[in-house]
């Protein structure tokens, strides 16, 4: 067979591990961009600029976080604070360090726990509630949390992207659901990353779940085990499926079909030089069968300068920070009436309907679901 067997860390150790952030842009780029200036990738945390005042506000993050210099400074500028990036691994992984810290906090301020980490991380009992002002501007479906220990700042689209040329050059007709994935038009066509090692691939599991089920004539189960007989390539992270397997745009590889981003033709775009005039990829968005993330910031329990986190998290919230998130993480800013750029407004595709799973439907299932699909598909 085709595919490609990925070797299993054990998934104890890395269910807390296997997740990053919905916005990698397909350039080639480095996953996290972070402006000059801003806080590098540390164990410790690095300072920006000598803390006026001497205070300091430590904000933990996952490895992906990328945020303008300018907005960084002008939140320095309104606090009259210093502002540290701690980063601290792909966002399982970053989530579980906070964990462990509970009672005595790494930062202020955690941003990155997404829509499938949300329960577990609140019955970690690590965050605060914080009521900010700001909530008002966020839409109610993206509020995950009725206690406000942890609020949304952004979202996007896992989806199936696809190479516009290939498909043109073969005369295939692009696939519409997920079930044509199955079927032998696209046998060998398609990658798909690892959901114990991966964000997207673990979003991907579960829109399929949420749209084959676990019982009946055909469950998700079923649909992955007519994956692997067609062919299915498993790359263990969304940066080897994008760039090295994936055929379209700044891919290098020879499959035409890969689950990445609803944003990701338009960064394919962006980062062009020149700018082609159409997206060489698109997004494949069928009614019901995406899935949305949605990733959260909270005030840390303990944390040593809680005025300086509350004015954080509004910041956050706020205008100025809600208008620098898309061309810096490639996700859509949670705030309402946020402005997007050109790019997102002309290649980036809404998906309608994403399928619906609670946290708690995801935390209660999560192990369970990993381990069968891992017996299906990788053994």
């Amino acid at each position: 067979m085709m595919y490609r067997t990925i070797s299993l860390v054990l998934i104890a150790g890395v269910l807390l591990a296997g997740c990053v952030t919905p916005g990698l842009p397909p350039t080639g780029a480095p996953a996290a961009t972070v402006t000059s200036g801003v806080t590098p990738v540390a164990a410790t945390p690095t300072p920006t600029q000598p803390p006026p005042g001497g205070r300091a506000l430590t904000v933990m993050t996952h490895d992906s976080f990328s945020v303008s210099e300018p907005v960084v400074a002008a939140f320095q500028a309104q606090c009259g604070c210093q502002v540290r990036f701690l980063k601290s691994g792909d966002a399982g992984l970053a989530l579980n360090k906070a964990l462990l810290s509970k009672g005595n906090p790494l930062a202020d301020v955690f941003y990155g726990v997404d829509n499938s980490f949300l329960s577990r991380a609140l019955a970690g009992d690590i965050f605060e509630p914080y009521a900010s002002p700001a909530l008002g501007d966020i839409p109610a479906e993206l509020k995950l949390d009725s206690s406000n220990r942890l609020l949304p700042v952004d979202f996007g689209y896992v989806v199936l992207n696809y190479d516009k040329k290939y498909f043109a050059d073969n005369g295939i007709a692009i696939p519409q659901t997920l079930r044509d994935l199955t079927q032998s038009p696209y046998s060998g066509l398609v990658v798909v990353e690892n959901p114990a090692t991966s964000s997207p691939g673990m979003a991907f599991l579960l829109t399929t779940i949420a749209v084959f089920g676990e019982t009946g004539s055909y469950t998700y189960l079923d649909f992955w085990r007519d994956m692997r007989k067609n062919q299915v390539l498993v790359a263990d992270g969304w940066d080897d499926a994008y760039y090295n397997q994936f055929s379209g745009g700044s891919g290098q590889g020879d499959h035409p079909l890969v689950v990445s981003y609803a944003t990701s033709p338009a960064a394919e775009v962006h980062f062009a030089d020149p700018p082609p005039a159409e997206a060489p990829t698109g997004a494949i968005l069928p009614a019901g069968q995406t899935f949305r993330q949605i990733e959260f910031v909270g005030i840390l329990k303990g944390a040593p300068n809680v005025d300086l986190a509350r004015q954080w998290v509004d910041f956050m919230l706020g205008e100025q920070f809600q208008a620098d998130i898309p061309l810096q993480m490639w996700v859509y800013p949670a705030r309402t009436g946020a402005p997007l750029p050109e790019v997102f407004t002309k290649y980036a595709q809404t998906p309608p309907q994403p399928v619906v799973l609670t946290p708690q439907q995801i935390e209660a299932g999560r192990e369970s679901w990993l381990k069968a699909w891992t017996d299906v598909v990788l053994r």
